[in-house]
């Protein structure tokens, strides 16, 4: 395992991007989406066109039901968090399997359910290494929360559909086109097999955002305009390398800051945001051309900031930026403006006089004040559903859906980083991967950083 993830030619992904053919790996965007929010499933009571339409109402906990057991692929915090998300959406519910790379996250992970959920995971399900994605989708369970490395994710969503396993994928769906294709099409298959497929764009399960999309809908601002959305943060820290690591074992420690692991800020952070403009819009931008850079960060390849201009077919735009550097403003969120007003598409319309003209109505505190969160996070709501879904056999499917946010974002992206106009057309049709050519503990060049530079022939 020697090769520079990002060692390939960008005039060698665009002079690739008929290899596959669309249709030929992916068939039409829009498809393997029945069920999901807005598709007629228990998620929604969405009316028919030209009526008005009315949130869901989701379930605050999933019904009983025999006993369902998750396999859980990725031990890190976010891996961690929807175990514990799982087993509290409803009766008869058990973690009963789980895998990562490194057996000290196992031994944090099981520690934690053992200590704060009484629930104990024997040795013998507990599988390291690149192969233990196999062993826990074929160890007895029906449902599979991915939350592993992101360039992982399209082949353990894939190898976890073929079993017939229902699914919680965590964004984004992939790090590159081939990978976003893979999820779209094993996403199909998982609809055409009955199975569920909830992802973590959880804000399509966060009651405020529902009911001002309800509210968008509905003509409150009129028609949609324009959008902005961002991600400002603080730098992400750095995995120190330790004695006795292998290279590829530092940079997976390292991951948060690795193209080849992550996506970059657009496709790890950005793909929330644009995930809700998508749905608030109810398409996706067709080209993006942008621009990023990297002043201040300490280790990996990633970009410290990012700003994209994305276009729909009807010349309608978005803007996306992100940015990871301290000492800076920071803010996250979206911004849609319509013909007779603006919102924050999480709880707020105001008309463009600045007056409010609509507010979600949140829970009201001991102090008698509104608490400002929803009821159920969404972190659980999204598990509550995908049980509900399984246990009513309603099937949900949001495989599509985080394809489809997650392939803009990878577009702005590779905008940025060859400095063209990227188009979707590009996107669903690029042989480009990201990553080496075979996964194995031991040295790695590309532990020397080769940043990607626009204008130029090279990543």
């Amino acid at each position: 395992m020697s090769k520079n993830p990002r060692s390939r030619s960008r005039r060698e992904f665009i002079g690739n991007v008929a290899a596959l053919g669309a249709l030929g790996t992916t068939g039409a965007i829009g498809a393997g989406t029945a069920g999901a929010l807005g598709a007629g499933s228990f998620l929604t009571s969405c009316s028919s066109r030209g009526e008005k339409y009315v949130p869901p109402v989701f379930p605050e906990r999933a019904p009983d039901g025999p006993p369902l057991k998750a396999g859980l692929i990725g031990c890190g915090g976010r891996g961690t968090g929807a175990a514990f998300n799982f087993i509290d959406a409803g009766p008869n519910l058990q973690i009963t399997a789980v895998t990562d790379l490194f057996q000290d996250r196992i031994d944090r992970c099981r520690n934690a359910l053992r200590e704060q959920r009484g629930v104990e995971i024997p040795d013998e399900n507990c599988f390291t290494g690149l192969d233990g994605y196999k062993k826990v989708i074929d160890s007895d369970v029906d449902i599979i929360l991915e939350a592993s490395v992101s360039k992982f994710r399209p082949k353990h969503f894939e190898a976890a559909v073929q079993a017939r396993k229902h699914c919680f994928i965590e964004k984004p769906a992939g790090v590159d086109p081939v990978g976003m294709r893979s999820v779209m099409a094993s996403g199909r298959m998982a609809e055409a097999a009955g199975l569920s497929v909830v992802a973590g764009t959880q804000r399509r399960h966060q009651l405020d955002y529902i009911h001002t999309y309800a509210q968008i809908r509905n003509g409150a601002i009129g028609d949609l305009v324009s959008a902005k959305c961002y991600w400002l943060r603080n730098a992400q820290a750095v995995t120190p390398r330790q004695s006795g690591w292998c290279d590829f074992e530092a940079m997976i420690r390292d991951r948060a800051n690795w193209i080849w692991q992550t996506g970059d800020s657009l496709a790890n952070l950005l793909v929330h945001n644009l995930d809700v403009v998508i749905w608030f819009f109810g398409k996706h931008p067709v080209n993006a051309t942008g621009f990023g850079g990297r002043h201040r960060r300490r280790s990996g390849d990633m970009y410290d900031f990012f700003s994209i201009d994305y276009a729909f077919d009807d010349n309608r735009t978005v803007h996306g930026m992100t940015r990871e550097i301290d000492g800076c403003h920071n803010n996250v969120g979206e911004i849609i403006l319509g013909t007779k007003g603006y919102t924050n598409c999480q709880n707020r319309i105001w008309d463009y006089n600045g007056n409010l003209i609509w507010e979600y109505q949140y829970p009201v505190g001991a102090d008698g004040q509104p608490t400002y969160s929803v009821a159920i996070s969404p972190y659980d709501q999204e598990i509550i559903n995908l049980v509900t879904a399984i246990r009513t056999n309603n099937p949900v499917n949001e495989a599509n859906d985080l394809a489809v946010s997650s392939m803009v974002s990878v577009m702005g992206r590779e905008s940025a980083y060859t400095g063209r106009q990227m188009t979707w057309e590009d996107m669903m049709n690029s042989s480009l991967e990201i990553g080496p050519d075979s996964y194995e503990f031991g040295t790695y060049e590309g532990l020397n950083p080769v940043v990607p530079v626009p204008g130029t022939s090279a990543g």
